[in-house]
């Protein structure tokens, strides 16, 4: 092996080093020539092609199985329907199969296996539905499904301190308060004015007045809670025994509604005026006067200690059964001793009861039977 090879090819020469002048670059005349040459040369070929084609002496060293040659582009006369091969799968319809030579209808054509168990829509008579739930344009009928949340959203076109002036002053208008509250005015007859029940003042509540129709103004409010203060619908049910059909009729007693203070999300709370609730609680049209209302609060509030110790002393009855059948089976199984039901104890023979008079049970009100010799009980029902 020589020693001066090198190991690596050795480094190019430069053009000018070898005396030879750098190739100047083409032109665009020169550049639009040649393209041209080629374009030409090419057509040629093409054309020579075509001819020897059409003769049948085209060579056949690159044919495909097929019949075409490879790399050239098929005729539109190649792929039309008349050469159509009679396998060729065709589903679009039976004119068109048939147009091709091919009697195929589509009733007989057969999905693949994996398909078929499918089920065919029209989405053409179906209805978008969102998923599932049911929107205004579905049942534009439904009251319920138009009616809007109980939180109001803020409307895209306005500012985020637009919608809470527009909320303060919805709130005001609905209070009757700020710069809705009704004026005063000294030239107006005073028949005509509102005032205050009590004390004849001009500065009454008017959301009371609106809402319960009652004139009062807030220093009245707060000397006479006896008579001015609010009930919610709990301690009106509870404490003068009102229904809830009652309380849900506005024209009989109307009532103010407020947040929850307990839960934002509950129900907002009903109340009601006092002395509205006593004025028809204490009328001829409901209990008629506070004593009888008094002796109804009483009366039910027996009748439920009554149901109560009846429940109490039922279950414990039965306790009683069941703690005496128990005891009964483990003295048997403990080998005590005890015969049958009904048999007697000392000569172990066919017990037969001697009842005594039925005597009234003070706890229950029931009669009970004693035998005389064994001391069974039994109640008795008297029809």
């Amino acid at each position: 092996m020589d020693s001066d090879r090198p190991l690596t090819p050795p480094r190019g020469t430069n053009a000018t080093d070898s005396g030879v002048p750098p190739r100047t670059p083409l032109t665009p005349e020169q550049i639009r020539r040649i393209e041209t040459n080629r374009l030409k040369a090419k057509a040629i070929r093409d054309q020579r092609e075509a001819d020897a084609r059409d003769a049948g002496s085209h060579p056949t060293s690159n044919r495909m199985p097929s019949g075409f040659v490879a790399g050239q582009k098929r005729p539109y006369s190649s792929v039309s329907t008349a050469n159509t091969p009679a396998t060729l799968r065709d589903g679009r319809g039976n004119n068109i199969a048939s147009s091709v030579g091919v009697s195929r209808p589509r009733d007989e054509i057969q999905p693949a296996q994996k398909f078929t168990k499918y089920v065919e829509y029209d989405f053409s008579k179906m209805t978008d539905t969102k998923g599932g739930f049911l929107t205004a344009e579905d049942d534009p009928h439904n009251k319920a499904l138009h009616a809007s949340g109980s939180k109001e959203e803020k409307p895209a076109h306005m500012t985020l301190k637009e919608w809470e002036r527009h909320q303060l002053l919805r709130s005001l208008r609905d209070q009757k308060a700020g710069p809705y509250e009704p004026g005063l005015s000294v030239l107006k007859d005073q028949k005509s004015q509102k005032a205050c029940y009590e004390c004849g003042s001009l500065e009454i509540d008017w959301k009371w007045e609106d809402v319960f129709g009652c004139r009062v103004c807030n220093t009245c409010k707060e000397k006479l809670p006896e008579k001015y203060s609010l009930l919610t619908k709990t301690e009106a049910r509870e404490d003068y025994l009102l229904t809830d059909p009652e309380l849900r009729d506005e024209e009989l007693l109307p009532h103010l509604e407020r947040p929850n203070p307990h839960k934002a999300t509950w129900n907002n709370m009903m109340l009601y005026l006092r002395y509205q609730v006593e004025e028809y609680a204490f009328s001829s049209r409901k209990w008629g006067s506070p004593e009888a209302l008094d002796a109804e609060f009483a009366k039910r509030e027996s009748d439920k200690k009554k149901r109560k110790e009846d429940k109490f002393r039922t279950r414990l009855h039965e306790l009683k059964k069941r703690t005496r059948v128990e005891a009964y089976r483990r003295s048997r199984a403990a080998g005590g001793g005890g015969g049958d039901f009904g048999d007697d104890v000392g000569q172990r023979g066919k017990h037969v009861h001697r009842w005594g008079m039925t005597v009234d049970n003070p706890e229950t009100g029931m009669g009970v039977k004693t035998c005389v010799d064994c001391g069974m009980e039994v109640e008795e029902l008297e029809f």
